[in-house]
């Protein structure tokens, strides 16, 4: 029997099968989880719905995260299929490609912060607060994605950075704020992943390759590794874990300077 079993999960921003939200989602999968998981637009349906369908499931809701109306139909479709839920993933970031390239100060907007920080944070606090109904009396989990560009710079990260760092705080907050609800907030900081969403950082190739230099292990994380710990931390082996940002980067975080 697997430590997800008997608990349900909703995945919120697969949108490939190379992004970090596909190997947490069958990881849980493997742990004996049912799924539920969303789209963003009709161009993405019918993925989302076969990689639903590849992990048992038939659900598949539309989900805009820029809509208060939309997030909170999410749930309310969710109970037609559910009468409670334990475990919600975010996997949702977004800023402006422009802003995603040379000096911080050269490229940032007032809008453009706005739009990073609205869609890569704020998201999570308001489908944190929509899931908490089908969350009560469960021992409920909820877990985001961070990188290390939130408490470190990075060439061409920018307002990622400050974004990310804004999600690591909303962690906390929401922690302290969901506690006394047997709701436990957690996040992962992933260690760079040739996926979809990261494609849009300039040189995403130099950092992977910086990566396998450095880090003790020598070597760059693979989605399954991000999908296992996230598996761990949403179920009840990790019932004491609640607030914390856990790195899942091969060591890379822990390097100063490298020996060669």
């Amino acid at each position: 029997m697997g430590i997800l079993a008997g608990k349900r999960a909703l995945i919120v921003g697969v949108a490939s099968n190379r992004s970090i939200a596909w190997g947490i989602a069958q990881a849980m999968r493997r742990e004996g989880a049912e799924l539920a998981f969303t789209y963003q637009g009709d161009r993405l349906r019918s993925r989302v719905e076969e990689f639903a369908s590849q992990c048992g499931s038939e659900i598949a809701l539309p989900c805009d995260v820029q809509s208060d109306e939309e997030i909170q139909a999410v749930f309310d479709r969710l109970d037609d299929y559910w009468d409670s839920l334990d475990i919600l993933v975010h996997s949702v970031a977004f800023a402006p490609t422009e802003l995603l390239q040379g000096s911080y100060l050269d490229t940032v907007t007032r809008e453009g912060f706005r739009v990073a920080h609205e869609i890569s944070s704020y998201s999570f606090a308001a489908l944190g607060n929509a899931a908490r109904r089908l969350m009560h009396g469960r021992n409920g989990a909820m877990l985001t994605l961070s990188y290390l560009g939130a408490v470190r710079t990075m060439p061409s990260y920018n307002i990622m950075g400050l974004a990310k760092a804004s999600l690591e705080a909303n962690v906390r907050y929401m922690a302290s704020s969901l506690g006394p609800e047997n709701i436990r907030v957690n996040g992962i900081s992933a260690g760079p992943i040739r996926t979809l969403a990261a494609s849009g950082v300039k040189d995403l190739r130099g950092f992977l390759t910086y990566v396998e230099k450095t880090a003790p292990l020598r070597r760059n994380v693979t989605i399954e590794e991000v999908g296992n710990v996230g598996a761990f931390l949403c179920s009840d082996m990790a019932s004491a874990v609640t607030g914390e940002i856990t790195y899942v980067d091969c060591g890379f975080n822990i390097m100063g300077m490298s020996g060669e």
